[in-house]
């Protein structure tokens, strides 16, 4: 069986991290996903998830996020029953969070943390289309020299197929 969801949205609420008896870090937030299409003569749609994180991805999460930022993040999908005070059976679902990442928003678009883009919360960089291309740096010899790498100029077109084994 099947139970992942990936998810990026903006969330919707200022975070607060709790800690559980047993001093565990929890963190409960929503996101606002915007649907894919739009009805012509109406705004886009969104749905507005709950997702919750634990330990360490709610303690990254409450770091570098805030309200209104946007955030990208895998998980599952969890559903539980609970009874209120009067008796009310509720019914809730919830995305448990497994991994974070950045969107490539800028940090002055957001909270102004400031926070490495391309790195997930894991600490292994985060390959999304969204991320912004950056001017590369140059690559230097350990004497500080630039070392030239070269660019399409540098190669030949091979028009025939002779010798190419596949």
């Amino acid at each position: 069986m099947l139970n992942r969801v990936i998810l990026m949205g903006r969330i919707t609420q200022d975070l607060e991290l709790r800690t559980t008896a047993g001093g565990q870090s929890v963190l409960t937030f929503n996101i606002a996903v915007d649907r894919n299409f739009v009805k012509q003569g109406e705004e886009r749609q969104a749905d507005f998830i709950t997702c919750v994180a634990w330990r360490q991805q709610a303690e990254f999460i409450n770091r570098y996020f805030s309200k209104g930022r946007m955030i990208a993040i895998e998980g599952n999908l969890r559903s539980r029953t609970y009874d209120d005070k009067n008796g009310t059976k509720h019914y809730v679902t919830e995305v448990y969070v497994d991994q974070v990442s950045f969107t490539g928003e800028r940090a002055n678009q957001g909270s102004g943390d400031g926070y490495q883009n391309g790195y997930r919360s894991d600490g292994q960089p985060s390959y999304r289309s969204e991320t912004p291309k950056q001017e590369q740096p140059a690559y230097r010899e350990p004497d500080n020299k630039p070392i030239s790498i070269g660019g399409l100029d540098d190669f030949e077109e091979i028009l025939s197929d002779d010798g190419v084994p596949f």
